[in-house]
């Protein structure tokens, strides 16, 4: 993790320049706000993952002399069959789809984003998922 988090601040670095430099040229503000928010973006991931590198252990990407099977195992724990994320999709497409033809349509596209994010929230919590 640590030559990823490193990878990204070097990225930051990179967009905040180009940022400055298509503001300048360019004058144009939609596109110097996306690249200031790329950069934002970038900072935000590259401090998360040189954090998070300094309090794990050493993985697999980090030695020079690993290899592809070092890096083999158990990668943590998914939901099997979850349902939740399809509904998520549908109200989350619904929503952009407001935008093009009314922002009536987010009237029933919320309801569904909301049952799907709760639904997967308290997945394990309830039926036969259920924690003893």
């Amino acid at each position: 993790m640590k030559i990823q988090g490193k990878m990204f601040l070097w990225l930051s670095l990179f967009v905040l320049v180009m940022a400055a430099v298509y503001g300048v040229w360019s004058k144009e503000p939609a596109g110097t706000t996306a690249l200031f928010l790329a950069f934002g973006l970038c900072v935000m991931v590259g401090y998360y993952l040189a954090f998070t590198a300094r309090r794990v252990d050493v993985g697999a990407g980090d030695d020079k002399d690993a290899d592809v099977a070092d890096d083999a195992g158990e990668l943590g724990f998914f939901a099997p069959h979850s349902w939740q994320p399809l509904s998520l999709a549908l109200g989350g497409s619904l929503a952009f789809l407001s935008i093009c033809f009314g922002w009536w349509l987010m009237y029933f596209s919320a309801p569904i984003i909301l049952v799907g994010l709760l639904g997967w929230v308290f997945e394990f919590y309830r039926g036969e998922n259920q924690n003893q």
